[in-house]
Formats: structure tokens, sequence, C-alpha cells
């Protein structure tokens, strides 16, 4: 269970990593004034409470280590719990 659980969270790692390469940013709207027709009328003005994100630059980079080392991490699991040292 644990195990299935780590290589979970490094894959999400990963993909988010990706997805992180893949953005130049990302807009967010507040829940409370926006009105569903702006998102279909392309012509209206767009939400006056709209944040843009922007990752930083090593954040990719980061989230796509820290997955693969928890995903490898994981994979090595098994052999720690049979040696009898567990972490």
């Amino acid at each position: 269970m644990r195990r299935s659980l780590i290589i979970a969270l490094g894959i999400m790692a990963i993909i988010l990593g990706v997805e992180f390469l893949l953005i130049e940013s990302a807009n967010l709207y507040a829940a409370a004034d926006t009105q569903p027709s702006s998102f279909i009328n392309p012509a209206g003005s767009p939400s006056s409470n709209v944040s843009v994100w922007q990752p930083k630059e090593w954040m990719p980079w980061a989230s796509l280590a820290a997955g693969t080392i928890t995903v490898l991490y994981a994979f090595t699991l098994p052999r720690r719990w049979r040696s009898g040292a567990v972490a």
C-alpha cells in the first residue's frame, strides 16, 4: 500500500513537471465574479479578477527530478524490506 502511494505521488510530480514545461502561463479566475458567458463568448470582456501565474524556470526541472527520484525510490523499497533494513 505504501509503495503504490509513493509511486503515485512520483508519477504525479512527473506529470506536473511536464505540464510546467508545456505551458507559458496559467490564468486563474475567481469563482465569485466569473460568469459562464465570459468563457463562451470570445468577443466579451474578460473577468476583471483574473490572475496570471507563470511557473519559474526551475519549477519543471525540479518537479521532474523529484518525481523521478521518488519513483526510483519506490521501486527499491521491496529490496530494502527483504533485507530487513526498513527506512
